[in-house]
Order: C-alpha cells, then structure tokens, then sequence
C-alpha cells in the first residue's frame, strides 16, 4: 500500500502531531510538499500533503483560514502539515477550527523535524510501495506462466481470479465464453458479448473498460492476438480498479494468452493445409486416401453424411469470408464437432455435420446478413449442398457451386440446393439471358399481333398449354378449330420451325414463362 497521514504520523522518527481531522488519516499521500505561497493550489494535483510554516498567510484571520483550507480541499489536498516554532509558536486557532471545519487532517510538525524529512520518507514507503508491488508482480506472473503452462488456459484464469480478487473469463472469436473463474462468472461474462463484439471491431490490440452487468463490478476487456482482427478476448472484473500488482498480472495474462493464441493460429494454418489435401482428395474420388491422411483429426466426419457450404466475397472482403469461417469452428467448437473449413482465394469451402451446429451457424450468419444487406451488396454469397457422403462428395460440392451460382443471380445471401430442387425450374427464368432469349424469339409474333392481323401469341399461349389438343385450346380461346389451326401454321411460317419438334415446343413455352408482360 502506499503510504497514509497514519503511517507518517507513527513514524517514530518524524515526531509529527495530529491536531485535527483525526479520522481521515488513512487517506493515502502520493507525494510531500512545501509552498508558503498564499494561494498553492495552481500548483497541486491531489493526494498531497501540503508543508507550510505560514511565512505569507495570516493564519489567525479565520475568515482567510476559512477560505485558505476550503480551496485546499476541493484541489484534493489530503493532509496539512503546519511547522511550529518558525513564524509560530503554536498553530494558530483559526486554521486548526478552518482544518476541523472542512474535515482536513492538520498535522503539527515540531521544529526539530525538516520538511526534508517529511519528503524523504514519503518518497522511501511510495519506493518500496512500487517495488512490492513490482515483486508481486513477477511472482504473479511466474504462478500464471505456470498454471498455463501445466492447467492450460483454465488454470491460467483461475490463477488470474485470485490474484485479483475478482473474476475472469476468456472468449474466442465469435465472442461467446470458452472458460472462466471462478464458475459463477460464466453467466455474468456471457451478458458481456456484445461488449467483446465491439472490442474485436477495433484493430488489434485494444482495450475499453465497461461497467459489468447491473453495475456488479468494473469490466476490463482486452483483445488477444497480433493480427489485425483478434481472435479471442480477456475480461477481467473487479470491485475497484487494479493496483499496480494487479496490473502486471493482467499484462501476463494477456501477453501468456496472446502465446497461446499466436500458437494456435500456426497450428490451425498447419490443419487447414491439411484440411485442403483432405478435400482435394474427397473431390477426386479417393476417400480412402482422405481419411487415411485425415486420421482422427476430423473425427467421424468424414463417415457421417455432411454438408459442403461454398461462399464467395468480393476481390477486397476478405473479412466476410473470415467471418464465416469463425462462425462454423466457433459453433462447431462449442457442440464438439469436427469441421472442415479451406479458403479458396475468394471463396471458403466449409465441410460438416449435416445437422450440425456448424451448418446451422452458417446459415443463422446468412439470414442476418440477408436482413441487414443493402441492395447493392454482394460481400457474401453462399451456396448449401444437399447432404452427401464421402463417395458423393464431388456431387455435393457440384451443388454447392450450383446454389452458389443461383443466389448470386437472385441477389440473394443463401440458396440451398434442396430448396432448388424440391422448387419449381419457373424461378430460374428470372435471368436476364433467359429474359434476352424469350424476347428475341417472341419478337416476330409480337411485331405481327401489333399490326391487328391476329392473337398468335395469345394462340399459341392456349394452344401449348393444352398440349396441343385443338378443341379444349380453340373453346379456351373461343375460336373455331379451324381458326386456331390457321394461326398455328402462321406461327410455323413466322418463326420458321415445326410446332411438331419438342423441343420447339419447349422452348416456346418456357419463353412464354419467361416474359413478364405476357
């Protein structure tokens, strides 16, 4: 602790008296001072005990002692020691009722006693103060170094709880609690999310200090990582803000936990080359040879039917993709899974459970950013396969390029490739080449019903959607067969083709689907 008026007043040495304010000396002195100026204040800071001998004041004039202590106080002076014997035998009246007043300890220092003294051993107690508080510090940080070292993370908080008689909890990168110390304290860190959100926006490293929930406790957070976007943070919750030695156990904790997480970036770089032969393999048709190069390091999932999500970003957002990828290993972290996640340049490819937490995850991160998309957004596309197994992969990865391929068409976030296939083809028209095609081949028959010569597209409209059954086409239209068989040869002669070719017939009907204004 750093030294108080108390500690002074029983230094045997200093031979110091306390005429007033006896109940505030436990008031902690950040520095001695002397200065006979009438008016000091200009000059302090706060937390100082102020020497004077009264050289330029009137100390026996109450109303100037009044306005004397009261400006003392309010600049957070935290005692007052008065030399007797020097200008005054004894401390005047009027400052020890002014000190009594505004409740100021008044310490009388006999002649014998410099203010020399009084400075040195202020400065000696804060000196050892700051070393104690540096000794605890390395002895902190050697019981963190050695509960990681021997706990893991785990220990490691636990350590750093009781060191500074609060609670701490670690996050990983979709800013959801991964450990914390003591037990309680994963609820109250749970509620602290949003807070680690905004922290992991900033670049790396950074700090903010928030109030805990329902103002518990004061909340440091500080972000892990050397990379511009962290991928875990630290929260650290006390009663009162940390003291010296407290702050050099936080400053190991972040610099232990930083080790950590930099060695598990290396490792996970390691698993997702890994990770990318895996796949390359799976996609060739050897899943034999995947799994034997995977060995247990994606557990069953290479066994078990799977999903294969692929995205893509813009040229310059890579952060979109990034974003997913930690949103499928946080969520597969979280449930025990084992995912299989490989960038691609601008694309990710994610490998997982079918109807797993990770596949969920993925596609909750869609629909959000779906809601929250402005029109002209196109910094994430994402395309769901069916689920498949090993042997299928290189179907389900077809497929994921497939429903990939739609939602960037449709503007849209997320397509699924079962919802494409359970759905109808009529949606797949909206393209704009499909659009062009319609057009080009409808021109000629538009350009004739505009002269008034005939309905042909109107007809042929009927007559397709009959499957070519001449009464139940000619009755829809309310024409004579004879009529409608006219039209069709008029619309054979038009276009230049044979309305008995299926594939003429296809192709008509779907531009017909495909044009809007018919």
């Amino acid at each position: 602790m750093p030294p108080t008026l108390a500690s002074l007043v029983h230094h045997s040495a200093l031979k110091l008296t306390v005429r007033a304010g006896g109940d505030r000396l436990d008031a902690p002195v950040r520095w001695a001072h002397a200065s006979e100026l009438a008016d000091p204040v200009p000059y302090m800071e706060g937390g100082e005990l102020l020497l004077i001998t009264a050289l330029k004041l009137d100390a026996e004039d109450r109303e100037a002692m009044r306005r004397y202590v009261k400006r003392l106080v309010g600049a957070g002076v935290v005692g007052l020691g008065f030399a007797v014997g020097v200008h005054y035998d004894d401390i005047p009246a009027a400052l020890v009722d002014a000190a009594r007043e505004e409740g100021l300890p008044l310490l009388e220092v006999p002649r014998r006693t410099p203010f020399l003294a009084i400075s040195k051993a202020v400065s000696a107690a804060i000196a050892a103060d700051q070393y104690r508080a540096v000794t605890a510090g390395f002895a902190a940080q050697r019981e963190l170094t050695r509960q990681a070292l021997v706990e893991g993370p785990e220990g490691l908080l636990a350590a750093l709880a009781a060191q500074v008689d609060g609670w701490a909890a670690l996050y990983d990168a979709s800013g959801a609690v991964v450990a914390a110390a003591p037990e309680w304290a994963g609820r109250r860190a749970a509620r602290l999310t949003s807070d680690v959100t905004r922290l992991r926006e900033r670049p790396a490293p950074a700090s903010s200090v928030v109030a805990g929930p329902e103002n518990e406790d004061r909340v440091e957070l500080h972000s892990l990582g050397t990379g511009r976007r962290s991928r875990a943070a630290l929260a650290v919750g006390t009663a009162a803000a940390l003291g010296t030695a407290e702050r050099y156990a936080v400053h190991s904790a972040v610099a232990l936990l930083t080790l950590t997480t930099e060695r598990s970036r290396s490792l996970h770089a390691a698993e997702q080359r890994i990770g990318a032969a895996v796949l390359r393999m799976l996609l060739a048709g050897e899943p034999d040879h995947a799994r034997a190069v995977a060995g247990d390091l994606y557990g069953g999932l290479l066994d078990a039917p799977f999903r294969i999500i692929v995205a893509a970003g813009g040229e310059t957002r890579g952060d979109a993709l990034g974003a997913l990828a930690e949103v499928a290993e946080s969520a597969a972290a979280r449930s025990g899974e084992a995912v299989l996640v490989v960038p691609e340049g601008n694309r990710l490819v994610v490998l997982a459970c079918d109807g797993g937490a990770a596949v969920a995850a993925c596609c909750d991160h869609a629909a959000a950013r779906e809601a929250a998309r402005k029109a002209d957004d196109d910094e994430l596309v994402v395309g769901l396969s069916a689920p498949a197994g090993p042997i299928a992969a290189s179907a389900a990865y077809k497929q994921a390029e497939q429903a990939l391929s739609v939602a960037r068409r449709r503007g849209r976030v997320l397509v699924e490739h079962e919802h494409m296939a359970a759905g109808s083809v009529l949606p797949l028209l909206a393209d704009d080449a499909v659009r062009a095609f319609a057009d080009g081949l409808l021109r000629a028959l538009r350009e004739h019903d505009a002269t008034g010569r005939g309905d042909l597209v109107a007809s042929l409209r009927a007559w397709l959607s009959r499957h070519g059954q001449w009464d139940a086409a000619a009755a829809d239209l309310g024409v004579h067969r004879h009529t409608l068989r006219y039209r069709m040869r008029r619309v054979e002669e038009i276009l230049g083709r044979s309305l008995d070719d299926p594939d003429t017939r296809m192709e008509l009907w779907l531009a017909l689907k495909a044009t809007t204004s018919e």
